[in-house]
């Protein structure tokens, strides 16, 4: 099974090793056919704190780190 990737932008970088990523998808609505933001948010691993704020990155799903991390951080965009 293939793993997922996300493309985000970085919302916080405040932890050791852990940046805060934000994803932002478009759903359609069923029977109004209105296209709606969602974003959500996942916890991802960094090994060194190269990334800051507002960076774009690409993560990637993984085995869980942490209570809250299953996700990689793979690239800058």
């Amino acid at each position: 099974m293939a793993k997922r990737q996300l493309q985000g932008i970085i919302a916080s970088n405040k932890m050791q090793k852990t940046v805060v990523v934000e994803v932002e998808s478009l759903k359609e609505h069923p029977i109004y056919k209105k296209r709606l933001k969602f974003h959500n948010r996942y916890k991802a691993h960094v090994e060194n704190g190269e990334y800051n704020i507002g960076d774009k990155v690409v993560i990637e799903e993984c085995r869980p780190i942490s209570k809250d991390k299953k996700w990689m951080v793979i690239k800058k965009v």
